[in-house]
């Protein structure tokens, strides 16, 4: 079995807070280390009432701290949101205060709407356009300083934090095999491209200092538990939260529904089923043999799993029914 990461979008239940989401994430991250997966990677996403990680190199740091051993990281910041010496410095201290331990992946998208995007000033500097060069720029500020060099990132300088490119498209696949950074693509929310990124990436991948051959992480739903109905039941929380969001009425994570998938229109099925292709939904068994499936199809590196369930005791069960079904842990 190919390593197994966390992808945490720090959800918050109808019901609950962020108070409360944050310390459900500290948890789920302490029983993913003690149950062996690699990462725990947390996402930069503004003005959504139902994710809690906005402040994403914070929690990060609340992570690390709550962790010993775990990889910790972003996955990812949405470098147009900030200017690259900012993030170099704050991931630079991430790296300082938690040595080895801290990985940053780097988006192009806003992670918010437009007026969003606006309120979080990134139409005075920042532009998707410049993301090649922007993430050029955070990776000179991460290397050991020149002796002319005015500014330098401190911390950050000489620390090398590993640098991951994430996209849902071939432009994420061709700067990262440009680069020769390792790839992560969102395929648990947008696989329509994935196969097509992906041979983008191998087929164009140059070797670099950072790597020497193609590697390529995929997002992948997991919705595990002790039977395949009570797993479909857990699964009709995202259900809905793409539904919410797809109209226009984003919210907090909804309760399960019984039956709720069922009862919807065509148009509103074929978007779930499209956006949320890339998912393993049922018992353990069921669990490994769509998960074996997929690897097989796309030769993935590494499986980044998120699981977006209302209930926090389910979440943890689904993470470890998991890790019993592939022998990890």
């Amino acid at each position: 079995m190919i390593p197994l990461s966390i992808l945490d979008l720090a959800p918050v239940p109808e019901g609950s807070d962020v108070s409360q989401s944050l310390a459900n994430t500290l948890d789920l991250a302490r029983h993913a280390e003690r149950l062996g997966y690699k990462r725990f990677w947390l996402a930069e996403h503004h003005n959504m009432p139902g994710i809690a990680s906005a402040a994403t190199s914070v929690v990060i740091g609340a992570v690390a701290a709550a962790t010993k051993t775990i990889r910790v990281g972003a996955g990812g910041v949405m470098l147009p949101n900030h200017a690259p010496l900012v993030i170099a410095e704050q991931f630079g201290t991430l790296n300082a205060l938690h040595p080895g331990r801290i990985d940053l992946g780097l988006g192009r998208a806003p992670g918010s709407d437009q007026a969003t995007a606006r309120a979080l000033r990134r139409t005075l500097q920042g532009d998707v356009d410049a993301f090649p060069q922007d993430v050029m720029e955070l990776m000179q500020w991460f290397a050991p300083a020149t002796p002319d060099q005015r500014i330098i990132a401190n911390p950050g300088e000489g620390q090398a934090v590993p640098i991951w490119i994430l996209g849902s498209s071939t432009y994420g696949a061709q700067l990262a095999a440009h680069l020769g950074l390792p790839y992560a693509f969102a395929s648990h929310f947008a696989p329509g491209d994935m196969m097509r990124a992906l041979d983008v990436y191998r087929q164009t991948f140059r070797p670099s200092a950072h790597l020497d051959k193609p590697y390529a992480m995929l997002g992948y739903n997991v919705f595990a538990a002790e039977t395949d109905a009570a797993a479909r039941l857990l699964f009709t929380s995202v259900q809905q939260a793409f539904v919410n969001l797809r109209t226009g009425s984003p919210g907090k994570l909804p309760a399960p529904v019984e039956g709720y998938y069922e009862r919807l229109e065509g148009a509103a099925r074929g978007m779930i089923d499209a956006a949320l292709a890339c998912s393993a939904v049922g018992s353990p068994e069921t669990v490994r043999a769509g998960m074996d499936a997929f690897i097989a199809r796309t030769g993935a590196d590494e499986l980044m799993v998120t699981s977006q369930i209302w209930d926090p005791a389910a979440r943890v069960r689904s993470i470890e029914l998991l890790a019993q079904a592939v022998g990890q842990g």
